[in-house]
């Protein structure tokens, strides 16, 4: 007998809303950063680094319809899949001109298979004249807004360079929330100098919120970024896996049980990976807090107030 599943999994998500499989086809359309181009800063997020999960990083231009293409021949090919997410996802996705933006979204509607659009962005380049543009979209696509939120703390926001605020976050969230379009703010446990305590208020904060989704990365060090420079000069923790099973697992637990966890883990190639390093075993990442879940008997949001 299949047994209820422990947290509300994207997967899961989209075969109920689709009926099929569907495979999320990440792009990079070219876009830049306020934080990288000089407008707020040029040393962009402590953190960042574009190798670790964007395929085009560092070759020649690719085209964009032809990476919108090339990820449905591979998510046919591979996964079977004959519907399509297009995820704009390296940097920042509203950053650019209302014409410049239609331009590139309107790519999509070349291709029939394609059933959703999701775009990445930062929580202080969105107003309602991009967010009325995105919104349209929805007409004949799911629409998914994804924040890059990564702490509701603005002493971690400010040590890690976000130069946004919790604040900043929140009234593009209100912005948001009334329209045909689903949020997914993105946070990061483990980062620098953050408490348990700090990170489950996070947990508890947009549990209040309610969002459709979120994603929670585990804090990662790459080679060459800002953080390693920071980890090597004053050593905060890094979690063993164990630990950060701890940790994932009551933050789950204080998590509204209606929201879709579209990612639990994260990506580094392992010439890039400094810490920690069982980040590698991504695919049995995810086993092993299933099978730790079960063994506990604890479900996402059954320690959750809200809703």
């Amino acid at each position: 007998m299949s047994q209820k599943p422990r947290y509300r999994k994207f997967s899961d998500y989209l075969k109920e809303r689709f009926n099929e499989r569907v495979y999320k086809v990440s792009v990079d359309a070219g876009f830049s950063c306020p934080n990288k181009d000089g407008s707020l800063s040029e040393e962009g997020c402590i953190f960042c680094d574009n190798r670790t999960f964007n395929a085009y990083f560092g070759h020649k231009p690719v085209p964009l319809k032809e990476q919108i293409a090339n990820g449905i021949r591979l998510g046919g090919l591979r996964y079977k899949a004959k519907k399509f997410l297009v995820y704009f996802q390296a940097n920042t996705n509203t950053y650019a001109s209302i014409e410049k933006l239609k331009n590139i979204y309107d790519t999509i509607n070349e291709f029939d298979n394609v059933v959703g659009l999701m775009i990445g962005t930062r929580p202080d380049c969105i107003d309602n004249e991009i967010l009325d543009l995105i919104e349209s979209y929805s007409v004949r696509y799911e629409v998914w807004l994804e924040y890059g939120l990564q702490s509701i703390h603005d002493k971690t926001l400010k040590l890690i360079n976000r130069n946004h605020t919790y604040e900043d976050f929140l009234k593009a969230y209100d912005l948001t929330k009334n329209r045909n379009i689903k949020i997914c703010p993105h946070v990061i446990l483990g980062l620098p100098h953050e408490t348990t305590a700090d990170m489950l208020t996070t947990a508890k904060e947009i549990s209040r919120l309610k969002p459709e989704a979120i994603k929670i990365h585990p804090l990662h060090i790459v080679k060459d970024t800002n953080l390693e420079k920071l980890y090597k000069k004053d050593k905060f923790k890094i979690y063993s896996l164990g630990e950060y099973f701890n940790l994932l697992i009551e933050f789950l637990r204080y998590l509204n049980p209606e929201i879709i966890l579209a990612r639990l883990s994260a990506n580094c190639p392992k010439e890039l990976l400094v810490e920690p390093k069982w980040l590698e075993e991504k695919a049995r990442f995810i086993q092993l807090l299933d099978k730790e879940m079960d063994k506990r008997g604890v479900s996402q949001g059954d320690l959750c107030k809200e809703g």
